[in-house]
């Protein structure tokens, strides 16, 4: 379907030049650090990380309606008969919501699509979308292609310390391991849009490790895309993408994420996303 267009939210966290490639437009959500308001696309993630160590205020706030329909509009005055719009796990935020108030008023047809994960499972899931639409799908098959990936895809993350996921109330089942010993460093991932604890791994020398195992074991051999987020870890996260690389050829690129994840994770955090073939180009 030549004029399908595809939308994500901020919360993609795309690398340089992924936009640009697959012709995606990113909706940003809308964050307050330090009582300033700003888009998260335009936000320093380094002084999140400032913030959020200091404990100072850090906010979010969906997109609004009006701002998804804007998305639409300029999509189909570019030239889009439909689109598949992309976002975040409806269990963490309202953007999807906002996704689909804002599709009943466009006038072309929007599929809204929740990813049910965060990160680059959002990218790869658009770049899915493309692939099929490239191929002649219609945008409902081309939204499936997009759903396809987000439910066979992996987050697997490794924090510093709970404490942001318990003040922001996402820690759900994880917090069980609250008052263990300090040297405990949980490895998290996302089951159904939420949440909730994997393993317990002493040292974060470990954990990192670990995280690598595991993520190398759910590429499994088979063709994946593969990526790395941090919030100013960006040490740990470049090794960690090279190690991959090594191991399984993978291009593996590595963003640094924003105040919608970065407040409930905190500075410190390192993750990775495996998603399934097919893999963008």
């Amino acid at each position: 379907m030549a004029g399908l267009a595809l939308v994500v939210d901020s919360t993609a966290y795309l690398p340089a030049g992924f936009a640009e490639r697959h012709g995606i437009r990113v909706v940003p959500v809308q964050v307050v650090i330090g009582g300033v308001a700003t888009d998260e696309t335009a936000s320093d993630p380094s002084e999140l990380a400032r913030a959020l160590r200091n404990w100072e205020p850090v906010t979010t706030a969906r997109p609004s309606p009006s701002l998804m329909l804007a998305a639409y509009d300029a999509a189909r005055d570019a030239g889009a008969d439909a689109v598949v719009s992309i976002h975040l796990s409806s269990a963490l935020s309202g953007t999807f919501e906002s996704a689909q108030l804002a599709a009943k008023d466009a006038d072309i047809p929007v599929r809204c699509v929740d990813s049910g994960s965060i990160g680059m499972v959002l990218g790869y899931a658009a770049a899915a979308a493309a692939e099929a639409a490239g191929a002649g799908a219609t945008v409902e098959e081309a939204a499936v292609a997009a759903e396809q990936v987000c439910a066979g895809s992996q987050v697997l993350f490794v924090v510093s310390t709970l404490e942001y996921l318990r003040r922001g109330g996402r820690i759900g089942p994880a917090a069980a391991f609250v008052g263990g010993a300090l040297s405990i460093k949980p490895i998290l991932h996302l089951v159904d849009g939420v949440v909730e604890p994997l393993e317990k791994v002493r040292t974060l020398g470990r954990a990192m490790n670990r995280l690598e195992e595991l993520a190398v074991t759910g590429i499994g051999g088979r063709p994946a895309s593969v990526a790395v987020h941090h919030l100013d870890a960006a040490d740990r996260a470049q090794q960690l993408a090279t190690r991959l690389h090594d191991r399984t050829g993978a291009d593996v690129p590595v963003t640094e994420i924003g105040a919608v994840v970065g407040a409930h994770v905190g500075p410190g955090m390192v993750a990775v996303v495996v998603s399934p073939a097919p893999q963008p180009s």
